[in-house]
């Protein structure tokens, strides 16, 4: 053991000077010290940004797993834009003393019926002007191989069929693609048949019991996130709604000019014309270019270069009718969005799921700013629960209410105690229920 004396710090003793004085310990910086070391604006961006990477990580996530389910995602995503469309229909029956359960029935197989006879009286039309269209087409050709021949490029005839045995044998060579690809479609073909028939059932549901099925996500949550994500939904649903009923408005504006013109102009098969183009109008802006650019291709086949340049004034004026008249004065009122978002949306979404996702990206969107607008807000905070839409286990605002999880959800009816529930603002609660017991 070292002794006291060997232990104790040692100076060094000069002869002809003073004592030297020990060197100060160092001493150790806490982590609020370095913290102010650190520019103000440097740690607020680092505070940023390890935020926004855990958000946008949890984003590309869910994409991800959205994408490994979207067989799934697709068919509910229809059925509740066609709930938003039909849900009037159903509630008119009901309130003209028709049973829920009929009334949704009546509104299903009367939706089924009208698109079935839709595309009917289209494969009818298709049927009895494929032959026309076809010698028209034709004709085309021909034009083409006498304006190679006699044009600028003063092509003689075995150029041409040398150029024709090539892209014949081109064909030939890549029959292997041709079939992968012609597979490939009728497995398409057979998925969408599943996410039809799914798109039905689910839309059944919706109609019958979607209130329910709402109210059992809604106490699936905490109890006091319950009342702004039911607020919140119930803004979101309404913005979808809007939103699909103004698009299909829209859409049957497009589909009546351009069907119109086209029948007026003498284009062949306007009638499908016009319903491509009522399809393709709900994909906001892309799905109108395309489908203008479908009329004005028919035109040329059929009637050629100069009734082609009128369908596509026709297809123009159209446009701009919903450009600058449909689009501000209804669909901005509706959605609340700028062209800009729509534009980017539509983009992001056709990149990242193709065409369900260019046609569902406005959708989503809308029910995002609907209901991110609503949180924010805090309107909640001084809200409950509608009296027609009460669910029971969705606490007040102040946070109140039973915690009936995982119990049924149903619209309460008068009783005494649930009429003192409501005045005392909460809505489905354990005063409620005991009074009434």
């Amino acid at each position: 053991m070292m002794p006291a004396e060997d232990a104790a710090p040692r100076t060094r003793i000069d002869s002809g000077g003073p004592v030297a004085a020990p060197a100060p310990a160092a001493r150790v910086l806490t982590d609020r010290e370095l913290d102010q070391d650190i520019p103000y604006g440097v740690r607020i961006a680092a505070s940023w940004a390890w935020r926004i990477g855990l958000i946008l990580l949890v984003a590309g996530t869910l994409i991800w797993l959205l994408g490994k389910i979207s067989f799934l995602i697709i068919p509910v995503m229809v059925a509740a834009l066609l709930a938003g469309l039909l849900s009037p229909v159903a509630r008119w029956l009901a309130r003209h003393r028709v049973p829920n359960g009929l009334a949704v029935a009546i509104t299903v197989l009367g939706f089924i019926g009208v698109i079935a006879g839709a595309l009917s009286l289209v494969g009818r039309q298709l049927a009895a002007g494929f032959g026309e269209l076809w010698s028209e087409a034709l004709a085309g050709v021909q034009q083409v191989q006498a304006w190679l021949s006699e044009g600028p490029l003063q092509l003689t005839a075995a150029q041409i069929d040398q150029y024709i045995k090539d892209a014949t044998a081109a064909l030939q060579n890549n029959s292997s693609s041709i079939l992968s690809g012609a597979l490939t479609f009728g497995s398409t073909a057979g998925h969408f048949a599943a996410g039809l028939v799914l798109a039905l059932f689910v839309l059944i549901f919706f109609l019958l019991e979607g209130s329910r099925i709402w109210g059992f996500l809604v106490g699936l949550l905490p109890r006091k996130a319950r009342a702004a994500t039911y607020g919140a939904g119930r803004r979101g649903w309404a913005s979808m709604v809007s939103y699909a009923r103004i698009q299909m408005f829209v859409a049957f504006v497009d589909a009546v000019g351009i069907g119109a013109g086209a029948a007026i102009i003498g284009v062949p098969l306007a009638l499908p014309l016009g319903v491509l183009v009522f399809l393709g109008s709900f994909i906001p802006i892309v799905g109108a270019l395309v489908t203008g650019a479908v009329a004005v291709l028919l035109a040329l086949v059929a009637n050629g270069p100069v009734n082609a340049l009128v369908m596509l004034g026709i297809v123009l004026a159209v446009q701009q009718l919903e450009s600058h008249i449909l689009q501000p004065l209804v669909m901005g009122k509706a959605v609340a969005l700028h062209p800009v978002a729509v534009i980017l949306s539509v983009a992001a979404g056709s990149y990242l799921a193709g065409i369900p996702g260019a046609l569902f990206s406005v959708p989503i969107l809308a029910v995002a700013n609907s209901s991110i607008r609503y949180i924010a807000g805090r309107t909640w905070e001084h809200e409950e629960v509608p009296a027609t839409a009460r669910l029971q286990g969705i606490p007040a605002p102040d946070g109140t209410g039973a915690d009936n999880t995982f119990m049924d959800v149903h619209v309460p009816g008068d009783t005494p105690g649930r009429r003192d529930a409501r005045h005392n603002g909460v809505p489905g609660g354990d005063a409620g229920r005991d009074a009434g017991a």
